[in-house]
């Protein structure tokens, strides 16, 4: 099964980061979102996509294993990678590179179940649509 991956780049902004110039730490979970938006304008799976098929993906588990500290005027590389499962939920693993000298900064995950958008019941198998797309993509 081959890997989906999606390179994504993010300049640090001024109020991302505290007096000293240092990113607050829970920024680097917003630096996750930006990588799964563009992974999946990419893949064509975003959020929209989900949305238009009456689903919702709320994210239930987030994992971040900070490595070193991004300043601002930085400019991080979002490296995001779809994990394949069988279960009824999108896993996606990070990497977060300093652009400059390609150092990592951190890592982690995310997990993402799929909710009725009416009801807001939790579906316990892959949507059909998510389904055909995994065929498109990962065979």
């Amino acid at each position: 099964m081959k890997e989906l991956k999606n390179t994504t780049e993010v300049l640090i902004r001024f109020n991302e980061a505290d007096p000293l110039g240092i990113v607050w730490h829970g920024h680097y979970i917003r630096y996750f979102e930006d990588g799964r938006e563009a992974f999946g304008k990419s893949y064509g799976i975003g959020y929209l996509d989900f949305f238009r098929e009456n689903i919702v993906v709320p994210i239930v588990h987030v994992e971040c294993n900070y490595k070193k500290s991004l300043k601002f005027g930085d400019e991080v590389q979002v490296e995001t990678i779809y994990e394949p499962c069988e279960a009824a939920k999108i896993i996606f693993r990070y990497r977060l590179y300093k652009v400059s000298d390609r150092s990592l900064v951190a890592t982690g995950s995310t997990t993402q179940v799929f909710l009725d958008k009416d009801t807001q019941t939790l579906l316990l198998n892959n949507p059909p649509f998510f389904e055909e797309w995994k065929q498109k993509f990962l065979k």
